[in-house]
């Protein structure tokens, strides 16, 4: 969120204006908000550097409670982490502000929720997305819940958004952070090769080769899944996969078990030459994955 629009909501709800706001976005001093009794005084806190989520969003001080329920920064820190994954595949130019806007609300004299419109575009862009990965929209998210346009909830920026149109799992950096936060969030890992690419009903179907597999972290995948293996780009038949356009190579995959289907989240051509990917392979071995572990909530 930019300075002058920080100040544009402070001078709004100095005013007279905010008023006209439904009860719901008034942060009350009697610690009840959003329909539930809170054990603590709403507080201002600085919004710590390991909330990777919302650290470089643009202000520096945070509401808690925040608009999500969540009443301690460790609970914050849990449930904000598995968005940061959402933020790299830039699927929407106000995801950060968004998603900020309540798990690190702003730090004013009222709370200020983002605008339905805001909620809106950001599902419409990024709920494909989230759906590759197997994801639904969550209903905490639900865009009904949010104010209509008015002066006093956050808008979009008034600039054109770009949809990344690289499919989701292809458009990854071989970083070794990146390959971590996929490997953790991931049902199985393996090195393999790929026979054939087919488009199936609007996916795009990956048929492994029989040669045999690396398994780096097997979930759960069985032996029978290993034998005849096939992954899906879920709604990817036409999006670009530049790692699909030479299949000579083996390749990192990382994917899902989603409803009886294994889905693709990651796929990274095998670099030997890769130092980050070395890296991640040794870690592999004995890496602690955080609490949480899906890519999205």
């Amino acid at each position: 969120m930019h300075i002058k629009f920080k100040s544009k909501l402070r001078k709004q709800i100095k005013s007279k204006s905010y008023c006209k706001l439904p009860l719901l976005l008034l942060w009350q001093s009697d610690n009840f908000h959003n329909g539930r009794f809170y054990t603590k005084q709403p507080q201002c806190l600085d919004i710590p550097a390991d909330l990777r989520l919302c650290h470089n969003v643009g202000y520096k001080k945070m509401r808690l409670p925040n608009l999500l329920d969540h009443e301690t920064m460790p609970e914050v820190k849990q449930q904000a982490g598995s968005w940061v994954p959402l933020l790299a595949k830039r699927c929407h130019a106000d995801t950060q502000v968004f998603l900020c806007s309540l798990f690190a609300p702003i730090c004013l004299d009222r709370p200020i929720y983002p605008c339905r419109s805001l909620c809106e575009a950001v599902r419409d862009s990024c709920a494909p997305v989230m759906e590759t990965y197997g994801f639904p929209w969550p209903e905490m998210l639900t865009c009904d819940k949010f104010p209509i346009d008015n002066d006093l909830c956050i808008p979009m920026t008034p600039v054109e958004t770009n949809m990344s149109k690289v499919c989701p799992p292809c458009d990854n950096e071989l970083k070794t952070d990146n390959i971590m936060e996929h490997y953790c969030a991931s049902d199985f890992v393996l090195k393999m090769k790929i026979k054939e690419v087919k488009k199936e009903k609007g996916d795009r179907k990956l048929i492994a080769a029989q040669k045999k597999k690396k398994v780096l972290k097997q979930g759960v995948l069985r032996k029978k899944d290993l034998k005849k293996l096939t992954l899906y780009i879920k709604n990817g038949a036409n999006c670009p996969c530049s790692q699909l356009d030479s299949l000579g190579s083996n390749f990192l995959i990382m994917g899902r078990k989603v409803d009886q289907q294994l889905l693709l989240t990651s796929i990274h051509k095998w670099d030997k030459k890769s130092k980050e990917l070395k890296f991640a392979i040794k870690l592999m071995k004995s890496y602690q994955c955080p609490t949480y572990h899906t890519v999205f909530q």
